[in-house]
């Protein structure tokens, strides 16, 4: 049975969400850099201090969050990948469904992934959310291949799967971009 939040659980998730989605709005009537963080706080009704509380990352994390469920998703894909299935693959049909890769995006999501895509400063913050789980990715691989985190294969492979996003989101159709990424990381870890 799930836990049902208490009030203040409650009042801080909306308050977040309001914050979040007052941003998104903001940022895809005006662009990224037009928007500052006190028009933000006003559009959601909050204080800017209460602003850094919730998204200490700053604007950015308004639209990307913190990137800890990327940890968490990259170690899932690896890990309940089907009997018998490729690491490789695991890691290619979990990065199908995010952002610029996924088919069934709902226009309000893909607005969004445009705007991360085409805003620099988003953009960067995305690629440093993704590529700061290079251990994490090497460590589960390892894992689950028997190898050595430490071993600059491994790393490389992680290094390089965690490029892919900020790579081929910008390729004119960035779903075939993948494929590709993933076909030449195959030829060099064929056992994987």
């Amino acid at each position: 049975m799930a836990e049902i939040p208490g009030r203040r659980a409650r009042k801080k998730a909306a308050t977040r969400q309001a914050l979040a989605d007052a941003a998104l709005r903001l940022f895809l009537e005006r662009g990224f850099d037009q928007v500052t963080v006190a028009e933000i706080a006003a559009a959601a009704d909050t204080a800017v201090s209460t602003l850094f509380v919730h998204f200490p990352g700053g604007k950015e994390a308004l639209v990307l969050g913190d990137g800890g469920e990327r940890a968490e998703a990259l170690t899932a894909a690896v890990r309940d990948r089907p009997a018998g299935g490729s690491v490789l693959d695991a890691l290619r049909d979990f990065l199908a469904t995010r952002g610029p890769f996924a088919a069934d995006l709902d226009p309000d999501h893909r607005r969004r992934t445009r705007l991360v895509v085409e805003t620099p400063a988003l953009r960067a913050h995305a690629r440093k959310l993704w590529t700061d789980n290079e251990a994490v990715l090497a460590r589960v691989i390892a894992e689950e291949t028997g190898g050595d985190p430490a071993e600059l294969s491994l790393r490389l492979l992680a290094r390089f799967v965690l490029e892919v996003p900020d790579l081929a989101a910008l390729e004119p159709d960035p779903r075939a971009a993948l494929r590709t990424a993933f076909a030449h990381l195959r030829a060099g870890w064929p056992d994987l």
